[in-house]
């Protein structure tokens, strides 16, 4: 256990998100910090490249103590290639972790696990300069090849096998740096949750996860690209088939640092109950986990609610990153069918486009061939009171969410939801309990990446101005019956607390 000077509370762990991205975890993130000013927070943001990133998206609260940035995939800093053996015994454990998070039966104790991540990058244990040089690694390479897939490319494997563990060691080398803190957090499995698992190991505090969606099922999405419904039964079948070997590689290596967070976090906090089933399912104790939904301030949209115009505004807004996953192709293709029978009707895209230019240039030039230029707009970043006013239905098509404060957001300025059937949309819009259920719906749900339903489900609340009205208020009564920010704060701060004092 660490004996330095605690110069935080909590420690978050954040991979390529706040306070260098904008979005829902970002937003998230913002208001945990903002509204627990008692705590002092350290952030260390984890990002692919340095030049992906430029200035900070949000100004940081004055309980914010330390930033860090670390950027996992610039080239390892090694020293001078030389051959050496290797620290064998280190091998051998590591290989038993490796059998461990292949097959979930086999026992594995904390004692071996603890061994191994606590020596990572150390003389005593492993070096970097051991994985890419020594003996020991080259033999241990080669045998999984054999034993695993000897039928693919040797090269191609070698290559996976060392792009997989070079961030590994720069974690570790962060982990054995970073100051002290009450105790640790990340909002996700993947990369934070490894520095998590190691960081809790090295300093003996306490690290808690919160999982807005399953890592390892939006890393299947990234690399696949597949539009596939999350109810379905075969979903991950569906998403790995046709997969490289190499892929599927990086698959079980994110399901293998899932499995690693979820050993070492307390509690393990998802954003609504069919997440943390799912986290169950890949290996979370149960008894550890429990559920937090997202919440905000109701009273801060109340102004933009009661000056909303008395007609309601043919404007249909989605509030997002310009991203695949996003599915923005399925909002276009949608308004198009809306356009027909509401000509004057427009749908405005807000959000950055800086994330993946050749994405936003592919749904312009969709824009362009339906002949929507008049009617579908690119606002890029807004401040979001400016443009709420103005809506008079927002719209999600995302293929993969959590639970997207953007919908609370709309229920809060009186806007109706039509929402893809992801995450725990349709719990938001038609309740999570018979009490909530009662209230009725604050919009509608449809299938993923489904252009006529999305536009049939516009059309329906905007032409309807009864239903309209029926599902403004539901959303209404709903976020200040149920998603209160005050609630979720009071919960995190019982969290913290009690790791802080553990």
């Amino acid at each position: 256990m660490t004996n330095q000077i605690i110069t935080a509370d909590i420690t978050l762990l954040l991979e390529g998100t706040y306070p260098f991205v904008r979005g829902g975890v970002s937003g998230w993130v913002h208001q945990i910090i903002e509204g627990l000013p008692q705590f002092k927070f350290s952030l260390i943001f984890l990002g692919a490249k340095q030049s992906d990133y430029d200035d900070l998206k949000y100004p940081l609260p004055a309980n914010v103590v330390n930033l860090e940035c670390h950027y996992l995939w610039e080239p390892i800093s090694l020293s001078k290639p030389k051959a050496c053996s290797g620290n064998k015994d280190y091998v051998i454990d590591a290989m038993k972790l490796h059998d461990w998070f292949k097959n979930q039966s086999n026992n594995c104790s904390d004692a071996l696990i603890n061994k191994v991540l606590t020596t990572m990058g150390k003389p005593n244990g492993f070096t970097a300069e051991e994985f890419f040089y020594s003996e020991a690694a080259w033999q241990t390479i080669c045998e999984s090849h054999l034993e695993t897939c000897s039928d693919e490319s040797f090269i191609a494997y070698f290559w996976t096998i060392r792009a997989m563990h070079s961030p590994l060691f720069k974690l570790a080398k962060i982990a054995h740096q970073l100051p002290a803190s009450g105790a640790f957090h990340s909002a996700s499995s993947g990369y934070a949750g490894f520095l998590g698992a190691l960081l809790t190991n090295i300093t003996g505090r306490p690290f808690i996860l919160t999982e807005h969606g399953i890592y390892t099922k939006e890393r299947k999405i990234d690399l696949q690209s597949l539009f596939i419904q999350e109810h379905n039964d075969h979903f991950d079948d569906a998403l790995t088939h046709g997969m490289s070997y190499q892929n599927k590689l990086w698959i079980h290596y994110f399901e293998s640092l899932g499995r690693l967070t979820y050993r070492f976090s307390d509690p393990i906090i998802s954003l609504y109950e069919k997440n943390r089933q799912r986290q169950i399912t890949d290996g979370a104790d149960a008894s550890r986990s429990m559920v937090i939904p997202n919440g905000m301030e109701p009273n801060k949209f109340l102004s933009i609610r009661e000056n909303r115009p008395e007609k309601t505004p043919m404007v249909v807004g989605l509030l997002g990153r310009i991203v695949p996953i996003k599915d923005i192709k399925t909002f276009i293709r949608a308004m198009r069918s809306v356009v027909t029978q509401i000509p004057e009707a427009e749908g405005w895209l807000i959000g950055p486009e800086d994330e993946d230019q050749e994405y936003v240039e592919e749904c312009k030039n969709l824009v362009k061939s339906l002949g929507l230029e008049n009617n579908v707009r690119f606002l890029g970043f807004q401040k979001i009171t400016n443009v709420l006013p103005q809506l008079g239905l927002m719209v999600l098509t995302s293929i993969s969410e959590a639970f997207p404060l953007v919908l609370l957001e709309a229920f809060a300025s009186g806007i109706p939801v039509v929402t893809s059937d992801v995450g725990a949309c349709r719990e938001i819009i038609d309740g999570k309990s018979p009490e909530d259920r009662a209230l009725g719906s604050a919009g509608l749900v449809v299938p993923i990446a489904d252009p006529e339903a999305t536009a049939k489900a516009i059309l329906t609340l905007l032409m309807d101005n009864q239903r309209w009205r029926a599902a403004q208020q539901t959303g209404i009564q709903r976020v200040e019956k149920f998603y209160t920010q005050a609630e979720v704060l009071s919960r995190y701060a019982e969290t913290y607390e009690k790791a802080i004092h553990s």
